[in-house]
């Protein structure tokens, strides 16, 4: 994502002014007259008190009016999995709804969601700050969904019949190609995927939604370029998918019990 410093008056030049890499977010391609006519209406009042910009305009990308919010909200998470959205930086609602063709409401709710999650934090007048993370909350992370995760999987190994472990084949099939291509935003969406398929054996829903929310923080990246992960890390991680669905296939208890200790030790 390319970024410059936007001054103004208000901020004395610290909210900087983000052009998100469309193809990387994959916009649909939408919108209704309405969303464009209040986009234009923001942008010229200055909605809550956000700052909006007035650099030379370019190509809007155009979002269906469908799920706007739902949209915004994945391209949003996609942004913050890549490090388009930078940790400790600021964004405004009106110039990230520029960017997406939409109006500033639907991208400050997305926002709104995302510091729920503990992904932003709202900055008054301003627009939301990237949350900066270190490697002692990833550590975190890893442990509270290890608690979580390793039983339910030992249950499940002793208990789930070997067709059923069969049929989750072709998402593990899937994480290992998202992995080769290297985007760390199509292997994050390939991994939960997995996760999500392996523990929806329980029944337990809300367990379900617990570790993907965990999941899902985990895989924000952290403060400094040299903790993203690379192609070659993102292939290992999906390589012991298939390795942890062959060893509950061949009920291989001893197996099983190593290869997801040690996956949450990896990051995954």
């Amino acid at each position: 994502m390319k970024q410059g410093a936007q001054g103004s008056a208000g901020t004395g030049g610290a909210e900087r002014d983000v052009d998100l890499a469309v193809g990387a977010v994959r916009v649909p391609p939408q919108m209704r007259a309405a969303d464009a006519a209040r986009a234009r209406a923001e942008a010229g009042s200055g909605v809550r008190g956000e700052h909006t910009h007035s650099e030379v305009p370019i190509p809007r990308p155009v979002v269906q009016r469908a799920s706007v919010r739902g949209q915004i909200l994945d391209a949003l998470r996609t942004a913050l999995v890549t490090g388009e959205l930078r940790p400790g930086e600021v964004y405004s609602a009106p110039a990230l709804g520029e960017r997406f063709g939409v109006s500033a409401t639907p991208v400050r709710e997305a926002m709104q969601q995302l510091a729920l999650e503990g992904a932003v934090e709202v900055v008054p007048n301003r627009g939301f700050r990237v949350v900066e993370r270190g490697a002692r909350e990833l550590a975190e992370l890893a442990e509270v969904r290890a608690l979580i995760e390793v039983p339910v999987v030992l249950r499940l190994a002793r208990s789930v019949s070997v067709e059923r472990w069969a049929e989750l084949r072709p998402v593990a099939e899937v994480s290992v190609r998202a992995a080769s291509s290297g985007c760390r935003a199509t292997y994050a969406e390939a991994d939960r995927a997995f996760h999500r398929a392996v523990l929806s054996l329980s029944g337990n829903e809300q367990l379900v939604q617990i570790s993907e929310d965990l999941h899902r923080r985990s895989q924000w990246p952290l403060v400094g370029a040299s903790a993203a992960r690379g192609r070659a890390d993102l292939i290992a991680d999906a390589a012991e998918h298939t390795a942890l669905l062959d060893a509950l296939i061949a009920r291989d208890l001893d197996v099983v019990r190593g290869l997801v200790g040690g996956h949450f030790a990896g990051r995954s």
